[in-house]
């Protein structure tokens, strides 16, 4: 196998048109993406999943279907190429205790979860094989867009598994390596906490807009501001079908925003570097006073369904 050393750029990267082979670990929503996109691309999957139906699922999409983890990697030949969408934590250091006596340094591990950089950089260096930490954005949107890949680990690895980057990505501009083991989930992690001062900016102004002097319709608000503003993005979009669904004011949604450990990991480092974030500290401070207030606040009211919009979090609802 060649090991490319050079820097790769998204118009420079060589593309494979070869079939490639994935092992996919993990069939939940955004596992099932991968599988399905990795094979509308022409590429063969072989998928496993604790839960024997998810798994009767993709096989029926295609997939090759594996009854274990070690049944997976058996069925993926000399040079293993392993894609695990579980969740953050004690679930990838299972699935990796379970591969570990079958992987080399010849095979890619892929970690496509929202795991912390540490624990990248941890894995990294216990894993026999290349390990990739795959920061990912986009949600079930991705299913039919694509996501948006951060990856951390070595070139060559990297640069092996472009295909199936390209097909899960929104495309060759949809992936990048952004540098050593860690780095990937570490951009994912400042991802997420852009993402709770963002969702808390158009919370706090939206607010305004409602109890303010206006009677407004706030679905027009937003679809007007999506179209030429300055502030238009995919969020003020979510904003948009939000007001559409649930009307002006919300309806019955709480004010209760769930989640929490990407930005409690992004304020933690900003501290240890000394790098002031406060719109995104006090976008997580929020986020925590939604738990224990009972002030029904509009701008959480609104956080708590745009995490609906982006990733299909279930809606917290007031009761009647």
């Amino acid at each position: 196998m060649v090991r490319s050393g050079r820097t790769a750029t998204p118009t420079s990267r060589p593309r494979s048109l070869s079939t490639m082979q994935l092992g996919v670990v993990g069939l939940g929503r955004m596992g099932r993406i991968v599988v399905d996109r990795v094979l509308e691309a022409g590429h063969d999957v072989v998928a496993f999943d604790l839960d024997e139906q998810a798994v009767t699922d993709a096989a029926d999409a295609g997939a090759t279907p594996a009854d274990s983890v070690v049944d997976l990697a058996e069925r993926l030949g000399d040079e293993k190429r392993i894609w695990l969408m579980v969740p953050a934590g004690e679930a990838v250091d299972a699935a990796l205790d379970d591969l570990e006596p079958n992987l080399s340094d010849e095979d890619i591990v892929v970690d496509g979860g929202n795991s912390y950089f540490e624990d990248s950089t941890r894995r990294a260096e216990e894993t026999s094989a290349a390990y990739l930490d795959c920061g990912t954005s986009g949600g079930p949107a991705g299913a039919e867009l694509g996501f948006s890949l951060m990856v951390g680990g070595p070139e060559w690895a990297y640069e092996e598994l472009t295909p199936v980057f390209d097909a899960v990505a929104t495309g060759p501009a949809g992936h990048d390596r952004m540098g050593p083991a860690g780095s990937g989930h570490y951009v994912k992690m400042v991802h997420n906490g852009v993402e709770y001062a963002l969702m808390q900016a158009y919370g706090e102004g939206f607010e305004l807009l409602a109890e303010g002097r206006y009677d407004l319709d706030l679905e027009a608000v937003a679809r007007t501001w999506n179209n030429g503003a300055v502030i238009r993005s995919w969020l003020l979009e979510l904003c948009e079908e939000a007001f559409r669904e649930e009307g002006t004011d919300l309806g019955d949604v709480d004010d209760y925003v769930a989640g929490g450990s990407t930005g409690t990991w992004t304020v933690q480092e900003a501290l240890e570097q000394e790098v002031p974030v406060p719109l995104i500290y006090q976008a997580l401070g929020e986020r925590f006073g939604s738990r224990a207030s009972e002030t029904g606040r509009f701008s959480r009211r609104l956080a708590n369904r745009l995490r609906y919009g982006f990733g299909r979090h279930e809606i917290a609802r007031r009761e009647e």
